[in-house]
């Protein structure tokens, strides 16, 4: 009686699993990553089986290696690309911001609140969802608006405050 592909299979992974397992952990050093290699490799097996039965030994020892090899690779380039940013990081100058720049942060920030304020409450609403990423359906939903007028009233209302921080700098004393 000849046996089915899965019960074939099923005989193969019992047999070369333990071996496969451990030679990938010896090669990679970390016991997850290789049971997830070894799955990887039973899987190849599975899809695109060799023509020859008692050739899977050596089948699945060369595509563990190439699996092992591959995922080493790419450990190394995370590594060096995490070390890279890190010299990067390190190279930049801290620009720790000093306490008069926070202050103007500060100011710019309650000019803006004040604008807003000014602004009749559905501009400043629609502004502010738009600043917090919301989008266009989601503040015609807030808003109890039609999605199409949207962008139309995003614009007038940004031309507003454009207006209103125009106005504010014309009537500032000139130096």
């Amino acid at each position: 009686m000849e046996q089915s592909a899965p019960d074939l299979f099923r005989q193969q992974f019992d047999r070369h699993y333990p071996s496969v397992r451990r030679k990938l952990i010896a090669l990679v050093r970390d016991e997850a990553a290789a049971e997830d290699l070894a799955q990887e490799a039973f899987l190849r097996l599975y899809s695109n089986p060799p023509d020859q039965l008692d050739a899977v030994g050596g089948w699945l020892h060369r595509v563990l290696t190439r699996l092992a090899y591959d995922y080493m690779d790419k450990k190394a380039r995370e590594r060096a690309l995490a070390q890279k940013q890190e010299q990067s990081m390190l190279a930049q100058p801290q620009s720790a911001e000093s306490h008069e720049q926070a202050i103007i942060a500060q100011d710019e920030q309650e000019q803006l609140r004040i604008w807003l304020d000014s602004l009749p409450e559905r501009d400043k609403q629609m502004l502010l969802l738009r600043y917090e990423g919301y989008s266009y359906a989601e503040i015609a939903e807030q808003l109890q608006v039609r999605q199409p007028q949207v962008g139309m009233m995003l614009k007038r209302a940004g031309e507003r405050l454009k207006r209103r921080a125009l106005q504010a700098e014309a009537a500032l004393p000139q130096e």
